[in-house]
């Protein structure tokens, strides 16, 4: 409930209570409080159920929580029927940036790496890497109407 006050902020609004409300009326003013909450819990609660009850039995696993749109992404993305498990542990990103940096410094891939860094930079005299360039495609010609039109704000 309290996890974004710090012990700080907890000892100042004890002290701000003591001030404000003196150290006579605090603990009915404690429990009055406490009382409240405890109501408003109550009220929650029986909301929840009634809301249950009238769902009915086929949303019998359905929790509050789950519309919480951080929740509701978080559990769809650890469904296991999208594979993306499998994805996420055969991507290795500190290989994929030292590829990249040592393309980019113009150094040779690793010998372990598979073909794939190694044709590239093969590609072009000394093992370096012209960025310049864009990479040429074979097959394409250089016609203007090949090219991708520009985005267009007005059309969206």
């Amino acid at each position: 409930m309290f996890n974004d006050i710090g012990a700080l902020e907890l000892v100042t609004l004890v002290v701000l209570a003591v001030l404000v409300f003196g150290p006579d009326k605090l603990p009915k003013v404690i429990q009055d409080v406490t009382r409240t909450i405890r109501k408003i819990r109550e009220f929650s609660d029986s909301a929840k159920q009634d809301i249950r009850q009238e769902l009915g039995p086929e949303f019998k696993d359905f929790e509050f929580e789950d519309l919480n749109p951080k929740t509701f992404i978080r559990k769809q993305l650890d469904n296991d029927e999208l594979g993306l498990k499998e994805i996420r542990n055969g991507f290795d990103l500190k290989k994929e940036m030292a590829e990249v940096t040592d393309a980019v410094h113009g150094r040779d891939a690793e010998p372990s790496s598979s073909g794939s860094s190694s044709s590239a930079s093969s590609g072009s005299g000394g093992g370096r890497i012209d960025m310049s360039k864009k990479p040429e495609t074979p097959g394409k010609t250089d016609k203007p109407g090949d090219d991708r039109p520009p985005f267009d704000m007005d059309a969206t």
